[in-house]
């Protein structure tokens, strides 16, 4: 599959020069690099979340290959999807998948299905790419988009990842695409994120989904947080930080509707 970019020219500028420009404001290239097992990065167009996942992308060190896991914002495809060959063109080039990885995911016991609809106008995943090819050109990826399941299901892809990741001796980053709290006041965004934001810290999957369906939090990227939760643990995770929240309107200036949006790292 050769996925086209999607959302270039809206979420993001859609000319090389002026893309690199706006990431290079966004990033910090001089700071100490840390191990990380996964990241929590949000994806909306990067004027408003752009420092956020600009923070954490330069808070890390890269390796080879970066798992991205999705939401399905679209309901397209397959409820939980893979594409395990081709790939993703951003107007800073092509992105190739690590088919081998990708293949040996497939066949575990995640539960995956090889699909390409559900991937096909995602931005979830699309905006992550251009950071990523501003750090390492040559970075690869495997792409997960996840749809409506029982939180088991997302729990069952965490192990499946970490076990996979075990048994090959690879090491790849898993970074869980989400927005916080959507279209609410700023303060009651930041409580409602806060409560989430904690439980993600304690890498305490459980207590996430308790407190998302207990403070109505409108997180639409939980499935690939609780899957990232999960094969962190299986990895051995210890270590998290919060490396940035901001919401919408620190940039837009209404603070009266917004967007959340968090940057965490987890690592040993």
């Amino acid at each position: 599959m050769i996925r086209e970019a999607a959302v270039a020219g809206q979420f993001y500028p859609g000319r090389p020069g002026e893309l690199k420009e706006i990431i290079e404001q966004m990033t910090d290239s001089n700071i100490d690099r840390k191990e990380a097992i996964g990241v929590v990065s949000p994806h909306a167009g990067f004027i408003y979340s752009g420092p956020v996942a600009g923070a954490v992308f330069s808070a890390i060190k890269f390796t080879d290959t970066f798992i991205i896991i999705g939401p399905n914002h679209r309901g397209m495809g397959k409820p939980l999807s893979i594409t395990t060959d081709g790939s993703w063109k951003t107007p800073l080039g092509d992105v190739q998948i690590d088919s081998g990885l990708a293949k040996a995911i497939l066949e575990s016991p995640a539960g995956l299905e090889e699909d390409t609809l559900a991937h096909r106008y995602e931005h979830s995943l699309e905006v992550q790419l251009p950071f990523l090819q501003y750090f390492k050109p040559d970075v690869k990826i495997v792409p997960i988009v996840l749809g409506q399941a029982a939180p088991q299901a997302y729990q069952g892809i965490g192990r499946a990842l970490a076990g996979v990741l075990k048994s090959r001796g690879e090491a790849a980053v898993i970074v869980a695409s989400s927005d916080m709290t959507h279209y609410e006041p700023h303060e009651s965004a930041r409580d409602k994120d806060k409560k989430a934001i904690e439980a993600i810290l304690s890498l305490d999957a459980e207590e996430l989904v308790r407190r998302i369906g207990r403070y109505d939090i409108s997180m639409c990227g939980y499935a690939p947080v609780i899957s990232l939760i999960t094969a962190a643990l299986e990895m051995g995770a210890g270590r998290t930080e919060l490396v940035k929240y901001q919401t919408s309107g620190d940039t837009s200036g209404d603070y009266a509707s917004v967007v959340g949006y968090a940057g965490i790292l987890i690592g040993k």
